[in-house]
């Protein structure tokens, strides 16, 4: 099978005979799009699923375990799903050799699994599992953090509190690689200035992909050095810096330890990009550059790595001396910046082909970057993994129609990317499933409601009202992202008192469910943060507008599957994609959004209307002016459009006009905006044609 090429010493799991299935499947993330899987796993405990414990923890749990052993129907169900498990590795081809080589330094499978910040590594996830249904020959490399991404907790004013958990490998789905030829757990050392530094590697299955994270926590290394992989994006630049040589140059090494060489090696952004001078170590620039591919994901300055050219030209001389000079110019930004060493400028230099993450973006891209790649930056839209968001009700009713989500979307005949079944659907079936989902969002919701004020002192009343909140009749609207100033979660709240009156009519009421992190060293978007909790808080919104700590992917599945409409409302053009508005819109969520990323090109007016556009395309040079002319077309789109449509219902109900919106939100988006569709595009346009 694929997973064959990356060795791993076997885990063992002391349990039943009759349920010994299960230790198979749960080290194989293949349960993370796999739903009746997955409910094998929370049936064993489900406080512990609820609190984001995976499959592997779950099976420490041993008196659940063995009362579960007994029942002889979850015993079959566990037999059952391994032999589907077994039946789609085997049917995939026995790859020798991964045709790419994935270096990301997030990856997003599941929320039990917190290697992933936001957008970046849930991207790479969704890569990775649509890689492994398409039996696609892949191999990706990231790191294993110990100590992950923090978890947000907010105090009783809103402040966002800082928690990092413990990753313990033994609690994971993950087996240790080792050599192939000895079997022994396998190191290499990277030459750090002074010193070598060793790293081992775990192997995470997802599917039939293999996932390799590197690990500097190994005895051997000092102190200092076994931290190294301990947090992802540290705030010390040394300690980023050290990080990204152990990404690019030490995954390098470790494929060529398990002797894969790949056709091509695809950077997903800019902080893997030192495997460049790995691989120059051994082949000219033109050969490296030949099969070597970038994928830029963000215009915003925080995005695009850059370090002091001093302590970049300190690493190099203990790496590979002989390449400094020429590794450094390479790394000189689009300005020529004095002191700076920019690792997107160098994955530029040194790579065949470059792409931004939407059409509009690979035109922003193209415009920073062409001068450096000598070439245009293309523009290559992201795709999201279908059966990791589809929620399970609108998941059945596409089935029904035809639509099959085993192997990749089965829709890649479709010449015009729509599907256009989705338009024949039943509406009260369409209806019913939505609203399906909603309810389960509406119990999600005020549990966590409930949790976060109890934990902030609230007392019994207020209590008592976070159980009954959130109106499952009223239009709910969704915004779910990172709180970096540029995305702008207050713009909703520039009129509170007209906003309140939007969200008071008689007969039609509407409540908005908010959920984001700001980095921990974005000092303005925790402010943002704030400023939403105590909109959430104060008497005016308080039962309508709800703020959901600790953004994950568990709250992310939550809202796009359950939410009426999705808000996205970046400053233009600073969204290179936004692909959580791709899952809403898979689920028949309309998007209510700025002209940016996915959406510039996605959105679809007339009898093909999808969704609403916030703005236009002209930006105005001014940010304040431009702030207020989104936030005016915002409340207008609200007010005449949305709110109106979605309740004007006929005789039974059912909105109609409301129906329409969302069939089109799915067939325009269901293929177009899969990764199904990008892994394609990906192979024919920037891996190219197999030798």
């Amino acid at each position: 099978m694929s997973l064959s090429f990356v060795p791993v010493q076997p885990r063992r799991f002391d349990l039943p005979q009759s349920i010994a299935p299960l230790a198979e499947l749960a080290l194989n993330l293949r349960w993370s799009w796999d739903e009746p899987t997955a409910r094998l796993f929370q049936a064993i405990d489900p406080d512990l699923w609820d609190k984001k414990g995976g499959p592997v923890a779950a099976l420490s749990d041993k008196a659940a375990v063995t009362l579960l052993a007994q029942d002889k129907a979850f015993a079959r169900s566990a037999k059952d799903r391994l032999d589907e498990l077994q039946g789609y590795l085997a049917a995939g081809k026995r790859h020798r050799v991964p045709r790419v080589a994935y270096f990301c330094a997030e990856f997003g499978l599941h929320e039990s699994f917190p290697i992933y910040c936001g957008g970046l590594g849930i991207l790479a996830g969704d890569h990775c599992k649509e890689a492994s249904d398409m039996d696609y020959p892949f191999v990706a490399v990231g790191i294993l953090y110990r100590r992950g991404f923090f978890t947000q907790a907010l105090d009783w004013e809103g402040r966002q509190e800082h928690v990092y958990p413990v990753l313990d490998p033994e609690r994971l789905p993950v087996e240790r690689v080792v050599h192939p030829k000895t079997l022994e757990p396998l190191t290499i050392q990277v030459e750090f200035p002074g010193r070598l530094i060793s790293i081992a590697a775990w192997r995470a299955a997802v599917g039939r992909v293999p996932l390799i994270l590197l690990d500097t926590d190994l005895p051997e290394n000092a102190p200092e050095d076994r931290v190294i992989t301990s947090q992802l994006y540290m705030l010390g630049r040394e300690m980023r810096l050290a990080q990204e040589i152990v990404l690019g140059v030490g995954g390098a090494r470790m494929l060529k330890a398990l002797k894969i060489e790949p056709e091509v090696w695809h950077m997903n952004e800019g902080h893997s990009a030192l495997l460049l001078v790995e691989r120059l170590r051994a082949k000219s620039a033109e050969e490296v550059k030949a099969t070597s591919i970038l994928t830029i994901h963000t215009p915003v300055p925080e995005g695009n790595e850059r370090f002091d050219r001093s302590a970049v030209e300190e690493h190099l001389k203990a790496l590979a001396p002989e390449l400094a000079t020429q590794v450094l110019e390479r790394g000189l930004d689009f300005k020529r910046t004095k002191g700076v060493f920019d690792m997107t400028a160098l994955g530029v230099r040194l790579s065949k082909l470059q792409n931004g993450v939407s059409l509009l973006h690979g035109k922003t891209a193209d415009k920073t970057w062409r001068k450096v790649a000598g070439q245009e930056v293309i523009g290559l839209t992201n795709g999201v993994h279908i059966p990791t968001w589809l929620g399970p009700e609108v998941r059945a009713l596409l089935e029904s129609a035809g639509a099959r989500f085993s192997g990749g979307t089965a829709l890649s005949h479709l010449t015009d990317g729509q599907w256009s079944s989705a338009l024949e659907l039943d509406d009260a079936a369409l209806w019913e499933a939505h609203n399906a989902q909603k309810r389960r969002l509406a119990e999600f919701v005020r549990i966590r409601s409930f949790e976060q004020l109890a934990r902030a002192g609230a007392g019994p009343s207020r209590l008592a009202e976070a159980l009954r909140g959130f109106n499952p009749d009223a239009l709910t609207i969704g915004f779910a992202r990172r709180f970096a100033p540029y995305k702008r979660a207050h713009l909703l709240f520039s009129e509170p008192r007209r906003l309140a009156r939007l969200m008071s009519q008689v007969g039609r009421p509407v409540q908005i469910v908010f959920a984001g992190k700001a980095h921990p060293g974005d000092r303005i978007g925790q402010k943002l943060v704030e400023k939403v909790y105590r909109q959430a808080q104060g008497r005016r919104f308080a039962g309508k507008v709800f703020l959901l700590e600790d953004y994950a992917m568990d709250v992310g599945r939550m809202l796009v599957q359950g939410v009426d409409v999705w808000l996205n409302n970046p400053r233009r053009p600073l969204e290179a994609s936004g692909t959580s508005g791709m899952k809403a819109a898979a689920n028949g969520v309309p998007n209510l959004s700025v002209l940016d990323g996915w959406w510039d090109e996605a959105w679809a007016q007339g009898s093909e209307q999808n969704g609403w556009a916030i703005g236009g395309r002209k930006t105005l040079s001014d940010p304040q002016a431009q702030d207020q002319a989104d936030a005016e077309s915002l409340y207008e789109a609200l007010e005449q459009e949305v709110v109106p449509l979605y309740f004007d219902r006929d005789p039974n109900g059912i909105p109609t006009g409301w129906l329409r919106v969302m069939k089109q939100s799915i067939a325009s988006s269901l293929w177009q905006f899969s990764t199904a569709r990008m892994l394609k595009e990906y192979d024919e346009r920037m891996v190219g044609p197999t030798p």
